[in-house]
């Protein structure tokens, strides 16, 4: 049986933003701003939603919920993610399986992040100035750190891509640790469990992931 995908309870310091820093600026706004742009721009408009509010939001899950949903829809290319962790089982896969298994994906995200945004603690946020130059005009790597309230530095990675002019997430790497391949190698391992039972693995989604396998990192 899958466990939840982090011990809520035990969160601090770490780093359940992930793909939230960069999902509250307005689609229309990422056109003419640079990934890396987008990611401090964010940081700031994502902080004014909450800051204040953690209190109502922990008594009011259902809301905050929709501000997370609202966000990511913006930023997060959840069907390629989707593909992605699905690795070389989403080609015998059925487009209605696909189809599940994105929803389900995106789901468990939200709720995990819905939750982590009342209790994730931290010192500060920063994007260096200096970003690493991409290869290629349609995919970028933005670099960020999150400094946590004992003065551990995490680093993060975002894995972005250029689709129908708008930057989207579709990977995030977290201290050294890539949570997409690590959730394509438990949906690998969740389709072995289930003799390659489509439907039993997409019911039973619940990716793993510590915070301490965060915060030791690789």
């Amino acid at each position: 049986m899958m466990k939840p995908v982090f011990s809520l309870v035990r969160l601090h310091a770490t780093l359940m933003l992930l793909i939230l820093l960069v999902a509250s600026l307005p689609a229309q706004a990422q056109d003419a701003e640079h990934p890396e742009a987008l990611i401090r721009d964010s940081i700031e408009a994502l902080m004014s939603q909450i800051e204040g509010r953690r209190d109502y939001f922990a008594q009011h899950p259902d809301e905050l919920e929709a501000v997370v949903e609202d966000n990511l829809a913006d930023v997060a290319d959840f069907r390629y993610i989707g593909a992605s962790v699905m690795g070389r089982y989403f080609g015998n896969a059925t487009p209605q399986q696909r189809s599940r298994f994105v929803e389900t994906f995106r789901q468990s995200l939200i709720d995990t992040y819905a939750k982590g945004l009342v209790t994730f603690d931290y010192r500060e946020i920063r994007v260096p100035e200096a970003q690493q130059a991409s290869r290629y005009d349609d995919q970028a790597s933005v670099s960020m750190e999150v400094v946590g309230v004992d003065g551990t530095v995490y680093p993060v990675s975002y894995t972005m891509r250029l689709d129908d002019g708008q930057w989207k997430v579709v990977n995030v790497i977290v201290n050294g640790i890539n949570l997409g391949l690590t959730f394509r190698n438990q949906f690998d391992q969740a389709m072995r469990d289930h003799n390659r039972d489509y439907d039993a693995v997409i019911n039973g989604w619940s990716p793993q992931l510590d915070v301490e396998d965060l915060e030791e990192g690789e």
